[in-house]
């Protein structure tokens, strides 16, 4: 039978601040790996398997983002499924299950697979699929268990027992529950991954939470299409309950089945985890980017735009961005979400973006900003456009640095190259483009009472953006 790899994208991430942000989350950020991210990672591993174009479920925030990853990865005709709002996996999985029946092939299987996680031992990753094939052509729901290699608290677990069959699922223990779990030999890390058909999920999900089918089934229905985009209705879609694949229907389904996977995997939950998943040096540090370490023990140091040392400690998990430093012991990693949820509640944006913020067309850079001025590094990809538009409150300048420019400034059409520039005043509609093969570098000054992103009025956009 053919497979259809569901990704399931909707999380943020926050235990991994400051890495990951709201607009730029854990799964597309290359954690593990120097060159692909996490979701790409994932979508690689079935490679080996006969699949058909992926289904990826994620926020409509990171759509633009999700559709450059895949295209990194030569990925064609895949469906991008936008969340209005996030739900979590049993109404996520619906909506790719119902994807799969819109693309006619609701009588493949569909493997589920959060994009955050991490999975090396690629062969008997392999071999639990096969097994799990054989398993769910019989109509049955198949979920992937881990087995434990420690006692861990982190992860809820499954007890399973003949012939495959599931006999409870259980939530995260205290550590001597956790012990008894893995002493037993019964339990198995409840992974979050599974493989079932189609019509076997939404079967049950309708006999089990019918809300739940009612809701997203009317939403899909409702659907459109936007670019690369599958944008279900937003109304029908906020009403539908929050719940979990293992609460809605795997807990009560007599149809569920468990096969065990042996092999190495982690989620990358917090700092932590990364740290125990990754390879250490002689001191048992884990460094990644311009970092110096001098009497430095058990320590995760991660730097991203500058020089970072470390003196005489030992534990610490150290993380460098362009705007924030994290500092903390490692065994505190899941508080870090607490600092976050501080940052939102103060109304500051270290939560929500870096300082590079991606974009459909390229990215843009803050390099200072003042009470009336702001600077921005601006690259346009070649070809690319950003959308025609006009500001109430701020002028632009224009300075390009390397490629070619093509602007849009009010009635005028003019092309700048290197050291060339134009002045943009407030109020005047203008566009700027990449004609050329090279990327577009360019320096913005804006000046005026009032810098937000919310003040642009677009009047065109390639992208179908409206804000």
């Amino acid at each position: 039978m053919k497979i259809i790899p569901v990704i399931l994208s909707g999380g943020v991430g926050s235990r991994l601040w400051p890495l990951s942000r709201e607009h730029f989350p854990k799964q597309c950020l290359a954690l593990t790996d120097k060159e692909f991210s996490l979701l790409q990672n994932t979508v690689k591993r079935t490679n080996a398997l006969e699949v058909l174009s992926p289904i990826v479920v994620c926020n409509e925030d990171h759509r633009f983002l999700i559709a450059q990853q895949l295209k990194k990865l030569g990925v064609a005709k895949s469906s991008i499924v936008l969340e209005p709002v996030g739900k979590n996996t049993a109404p996520a999985i619906a909506l790719a299950a119902l994807e799969a029946q819109n693309r006619k092939q609701d009588d493949s299987l569909l493997l589920v697979l959060p994009a955050d996680h991490v999975i090396r031992d690629i062969d008997e990753f392999e071999l639990a699929i096969q097994r799990a094939i054989e398993l769910a052509k019989e109509n049955t729901l198949v979920t992937f268990g881990v087995k434990p290699t420690r006692p861990e608290t982190g992860y809820g677990y499954i007890r399973s027992g003949e012939n495959n069959d599931v006999v409870e699922f259980v939530e995260k223990p205290d550590v001597e529950t956790a012990k008894a779990y893995v002493a037993s030999g019964d339990y198995l890390w409840n992974s979050g991954m599974f493989l079932f058909s189609a019509k076997a999920y939404l079967e049950e999900l309708s006999y089990y939470r019918s809300d739940i089918f009612q809701a997203v089934n009317l939403a899909f229905e409702q659907r459109s299409q936007d670019l690369d985009f599958v944008r279900v209705d937003e109304n029908a879609f906020s009403n539908c309950p929050e719940e979990s694949i293992d609460f809605a229907v795997m807990e009560s389904t007599k149809k569920a089945k468990v096969v065990p996977y042996s092999g190495d995997w982690s989620d990358i939950g917090a700092w932590d985890s990364l740290y125990d998943y990754s390879e250490k040096d002689e001191s048992a540090n884990v460094l990644f980017g311009d970092v110096m370490s001098e009497s430095t023990t058990n320590s995760f140091v991660r730097s991203e735009s500058r020089l970072v040392a470390t003196v005489g400690v030992d534990n610490l998990v150290v993380v460098e961005t362009a705007d924030a430093v994290l500092v903390m012991s490692k065994d505190r990693a899941q508080d870090v979400k607490n600092i976050v949820k501080r940052i939102h509640a103060e109304g500051r944006e270290e939560h929500m973006f870096h300082t590079t913020v991606h974009r459909p067309w390229g990215s843009y850079q803050t390099v200072d900003l003042g009470g009336r001025h702001q600077v921005k590094r601006i690259m346009v990809k070649p070809g690319e456009k950003l959308s025609v538009q006009m500001h109430h409150h701020r002028a632009e300048h224009w300075v390009v640095v390397s490629g070619t420019a093509k602007v849009q400034n009010g009635d005028e059409e003019i092309l700048l190259t290197e050291n060339e520039s134009t002045y943009i005043p407030v109020g005047v509609i203008h566009a700027l483009e990449n004609p050329g093969k090279i990327p577009l570098e360019l320096v913005e000054v804006q000046s005026g009472s009032y810098l937000g992103e919310d003040d642009i009025v677009r009047f065109s956009d390639r992208y179908g953006r409206s804000k």
